[in-house]
């Protein structure tokens, strides 16, 4: 349990939020949301202690235990992996480290048996006899072979850092836990792993994270930074959205009877209820709305970026022909062989493989960019492809301000035409004159978006379209591609872009492709499909 009393915290003349008061209950899982720099990392780190509010004070349940997610990957360096894991219970590795030097000792004497024969008792009612087994299953569950888990943590890669942090801070069940983008790094497979393990967390979860289809699988209540407060409230991040986008709507038709306002909103409720209620998600387990009152939804200050896409003409009935492709890495590692399909229209495809490598080899393969490859592929003659690479860094090497930046790629040069794309992309005022060199990763992103914007095509290639973007910008992207009246092909880590977005999926492998026509859930659960994969990467 974690009681948060009047907090508040300003940098300078800037307050972020204020007279916040809270109260986060052990059994649920709280999503914190809120655009860029409302303070979402910043209300994590006062929780944990990393910073002190400018006023008020946060209380923890009698003799609770608090874990975090750490971000740096080298505080553990000179440790095995194992042993990484179980010191993110502090309390019980003391005691082990304690316990194992007095047994070290030569001169032993009666007054180490006692000490020691107090911490074996203290280590026991820890379940300290398990803790080792108990650290190796979370590191299986998270990806980490059993072949890696004595191995020193400056001899692996980073990726296999993330998730041996992301063990340690699971570890031991803790009280209260703190997880600040736990998904990023972490494969499809591991992020299910994860969301399972939540689901059946008994005690208080905090978690900020950009993976919308992981907070709708988590979340019991939504903590939404906004208006400069924080406010609590019940459900996940799908039923506050849905519900702040239908809040915002009756704000704008003035004509509308309170009455009739709340009528709609009490069926929207309900029938949200009666979803969850349906899903086997972890909202499921609780009766997370029956105590919402109408009163509580109101529309988000949120501003989404306007993505509109409109395709100059129809794709015809040939969109691309791909025959015995195959790329081998720079390393020698064989990404994908005889890959052979056609692209339908009407075809929204999701790419996937075990190596995230493959993907971006392919799409830079299909866009001309890779010229090192085995076999062809054809694009039909109806079609316009606009491309967002995973990597944009070398568009952005340049001393051009925005608009500058952006009349590279225009026929219409004239500012008032190009203030209205950037305005589109919520550049305002002098922000269009910043220099394109030091902008953010998600303000890069939404020019790359914008220059997709006025190529008009009809075909969309993305490797990971929502990278480095906030949830209002991955939101609006993707609710316009569920729309688009073009193709698709596409990978992305974000589950709920791929699953709402997409209706075919095709793997890429070292031995051909698996093609289906199916849901992207059910592609990734279904032991049939496994057993396909796992004959595929042998």
């Amino acid at each position: 349990m974690i009681i948060v009393s009047n907090l508040a915290i300003q940098f300078g003349k800037r307050v972020l939020f204020s007279d916040v008061n809270l109260k986060f209950t052990a059994g649920n899982c709280y999503g914190v949301i809120g655009a860029n720099g409302a303070g979402k990392s910043t209300l994590i780190r006062m929780l944990s202690g990393e910073l002190d509010p400018t006023r008020g004070n946060i209380q923890f349940g009698h003799g609770e235990r608090l874990s975090v997610l750490k971000q740096d990957h080298f505080e553990f360096d000179e440790f095995t992996v194992i042993d990484t894991v179980m010191m993110g219970h502090d309390v019980l590795w003391k005691v082990k480290e304690e316990k194992d030097a007095i047994y070290l000792k030569e001169d032993f004497t009666d007054a180490d048996g006692l000490r020691a024969s107090e911490l074996e008792e203290r280590f026991a009612e820890m379940n300290g006899w398990n803790a080792e087994s108990d650290a190796a299953a979370l590191l299986s569950g998270l990806g980490i072979k059993e072949e890696f888990h004595y191995t020193l943590m400056k001899e692996i890669s980073g990726k296999e850092k993330v998730r041996v942090l992301l063990a340690r801070a699971l570890f031991g069940k803790p009280d209260n836990l703190l997880l600040d983008e736990p998904t990023n790094d972490l494969d499809v497979d591991t992020v299910i792993w994860l969301e399972n393990y939540l689901a059946d967390y008994e005690n208080t979860v905090l978690v900020v994270s950009h993976d919308r289809h992981f907070l709708d699988a988590v979340s019991t209540h939504t903590v939404d930074i906004d208006y400069g407060k924080v406010t609590l409230f019940s459900g996940n991040y799908s039923f506050w959205y849905e519900s702040s986008q239908l809040a915002l709507r009756q704000q704008q038709n003035q004509n509308k009877k309170a009455e009739e306002k709340r009528k709609e909103l009490e069926e929207f409720i309900r029938r949200f209820s009666a979803n969850v209620a349906k899903s086997k998600q972890a909202t499921s387990r609780r009766k997370m709305l029956e105590k919402l009152n109408v009163e509580e939804i109101q529309p988000s200050t949120r501003k989404y970026p306007g993505i509109i896409f409109t395709p100059e003409r129809e794709p015809g009935n040939m969109v691309l022909e791909v025959s015995g492709l195959g790329k081998v890495a720079d390393d020698g590692t064989v990404l994908f062989r005889d890959i052979n399909f056609n692209v339908e229209k009407n075809d929204k495809i999701a790419f996937v493989s075990r190596d995230p490598r493959a993907m971006t080899a392919f799409f830079e393969i299909i866009n001309d960019h890779d010229k090192e490859h085995e076999g062809t592929y054809n694009w039909g003659v109806t079609i316009t492809t606009a491309y967002l690479p995973l990597d944009n860094s070398a568009f952005f090497n340049t001393d051009l301000n925005l608009v500058d930046w952006f009349a590279q790629f225009s026929n219409d040069t004239t500012e008032f035409f190009i203030r209205g794309y950037l305005g589109k992309m919520l550049f305002s005022g002098e922000e269009i004159y910043k220099k394109a060199s030091v902008i953010s990763g998600g303000e890069k992103m939404r020019c790359m978006i914008a220059r997709m914007m006025l190529k008009n095509a009809n075909v969309m290639v993305l490797d990971s379209p929502a990278n480095h973007l906030d949830l209002e910008s991955i939101q609006a992207f993707n609710n316009t591609l569920i729309n688009f009246k073009g193709n698709v092909l596409m990978a992305s880590h974000d589950r709920e872009f791929v699953s709402t977005v997409c209706n075919r999926i095709i793997e890429l492998t070292p031995h051909g492709i698996i093609d289906k026509q199916m849901d992207f859930d059910e592609y990734l659960t279904s032991e049939d499909i496994k057993v396909i994969r796992d004959k595929m990467y042998k």
